[in-house]
């Protein structure tokens, strides 16, 4: 392995009480760390004991390692610890940091080996994990109890955060110091599933986590872990996390921009199962003119195109692929439209007027743009706040916005059925359809037969209760004339039927012969 330039690497050393052990571990530092521009940083986090003065007293040994020795007069936890010890590597630029518990459980002699993939810039993180070898954990001492706890919950996260680590519970972990910057660790508990929380924030920047085998020692040291408590935390975790990919709940600390590609950058499609996209593309007859407001990427007018429509897009950013529209412009949709609408038979709404600064302006400009044709249909959909899951948030008091989902963060109107259906008739329109939209199970967990499944029982308690059970409403109205129109349609029609002989007849006061 080349290794461009000596890398300056950090070990950081969390202890508490752990006076008995805390010069071992300095000590099993291996000299060939020399290779790496090395410092040792111990932060004792309120010991109750001499592990402070411990590990002073060591820098006098002739020790080759710098070592900054730092004392918190407040415990911090086990996570707060960490964030005081990544904060300083950041600070102070390090490359790499690599954490060492002061108790001894993690063998010092095996940072080389493990240094190597950060090194070699091959991983953005590199976890010792004790369950890669069979049945290592055990002989190397850990009781059966941890052993089948730490399998379990491996298993049951590896399956919520759909990833393939060994292990989530080993303490032994390296990180690039570029990494720990872009991801919020200092959001992160302060208490021992710090650990799980960081894993899902490397997870969710798509950094590259690396695991190699390490050994297992258990000693006699003491263990500061509620077992019970520490399993609910992190199973928690996990699933907030997740639920956080299907737009459910939110929490900041998991919400990280992601190195992507340009396709990832794209809105994706709701087509090939029930949802707006599709609901449009059934009603919508093949050679229309459609306006489609607020086209986002373009999927909807794609397939619409597709039947022989003919398609103009409006929405605020450039569109991705030019070619889904035949005519598109680029406008702030908060702002009168600058274009007939009578132009066109169909006019799309989706999942756009809970964006909207006013969306009783919008609709109440949309129908003047209309007026003057009878055939225009506004096509229109927006998530459902009544939605049961939402229901079940506010039920424990949690009102969360997030990135993406009903309370999507740039959400700034929230609509139930019977608020959606005000909306458009006090501005003058016609319901015709509405609509109640299951949620979009496949769009998270693919084209399984789970998804399938959830759809479909989705779909069933709609039936049951359309304003409990649909995550989106979708609606088909037609905007009335407006009075000044119907005043001119009542003017006319009067001038025609004064011409009719039966009503001249009436208004010389003649009696009208048959």
């Amino acid at each position: 392995m080349v290794i461009n330039r000596r890398k300056r690497v950090l070990v950081f050393i969390v202890a508490y009480n752990a006076e008995r052990t805390i010069q071992e571990v300095i000590g099993r530092i291996p000299l060939n760390m020399a290779e790496f521009d090395t410092e040792v940083l111990i932060i004792d986090d309120s010991s109750q004991d001499r592990t402070f003065e411990m590990a002073l007293e060591y820098r006098h040994q002739g020790f080759p390692f710098p070592i900054t020795v730092l004392f918190n007069p407040v415990n911090q936890g086990y996570g707060g610890n960490q964030k005081l010890g990544f904060h300083y590597a950041i600070r102070e630029r390090f490359d790499i940091v690599a954490l060492v518990h002061g108790d001894g459980q993690y063998a010092p002699e095996e940072l080389p080996r493990l240094l190597g993939p950060l090194a070699g810039d091959e991983a953005d993180a590199v976890f010792g994990s004790r369950m890669m070898e069979p049945l290592g954990a055990l002989h190397g001492g850990m009781p059966m109890y941890k052993y089948v706890g730490n399998r379990i919950l491996t298993t049951v996260q590896n399956h919520i955060l759909q990833c393939h680590l060994s292990e989530f519970h080993s303490g032994y972990r390296l990180y690039s110091v570029r990494a720990l910057a872009r991801i919020p660790f200092d959001r992160n508990s302060n208490d021992f599933h710090f650990d799980t929380e960081i894993i899902i924030q490397l997870l969710r920047a798509r950094l590259r986590i690396k695991e190699l085998p390490i050994p297992t020692y258990y000693g006699d040291e003491i263990c500061h872990v509620n077992g019970m408590k520490y399993a609910f935390n992190v199973v928690k975790a996990s699933l907030l996390a997740r639920a956080q990919d299907f737009g459910i709940f939110y929490e900041r600390k998991f919400d990280i921009p992601k190195s992507r590609t340009a396709s990832d950058c794209i809105y994706r499609p709701k087509l090939g199962y029930t949802s707006p996209h599709t609901l449009v593309a059934d009603r919508v007859p093949p050679e229309a003119a459609v306006l489609d407001i607020g086209c986002g990427s373009g999927y909807v007018s794609d397939a619409l195109k597709n039947k022989g429509c003919y398609v103009t897009g409006v929405d605020c950013v450039p569109l991705q692929k030019r070619a889904c529209v035949d005519d598109f412009i680029l406008h702030d949709l908060d702002q009168p439209l600058p274009i007939d609408a009578k132009r066109f038979q169909y006019v799309l709404l989706l999942d756009i007027v809970e964006h909207l600064h006013s969306p009783e302006a919008f609709v109440d400009a949309l129908r003047l743009a209309c007026s003057g044709s009878e055939d225009i249909r506004v096509m229109v959909s927006t998530g459902n706040i009544a939605f049961i899951v939402t229901r079940f948030m506010l039920l424990l008091g949690w009102f969360n916005y997030g990135a993406r989902g009903i309370l999507d963060l740039t959400h700034t109107r929230l609509f139930t059925f019977s608020s959606m259906m005000h909306l458009f008739e006090q501005a003058g329109y016609r319901i015709e359809e509405v609509v109640g939209v299951p949620a979009p199970i496949p769009l998270a967990l693919g084209n399984t037969r789970l998804a399938k499944l959830l759809l479909n029982l989705n779909k069933l308690l709609i039936k049951v209760s359309k304003t409990l059970f649909s995550y989106q409403i979708f609606m088909v109205v037609r905007p009335l004339p407006l009075v000044e129109s119907l005043l001119q349609r009542a003017a006319e029609a009067t001038r025609k039927r004064t011409q009719t002989p039966r009503t001249a007849a009436a208004l010389h006061g003649a009696p009208h012969v048959s």
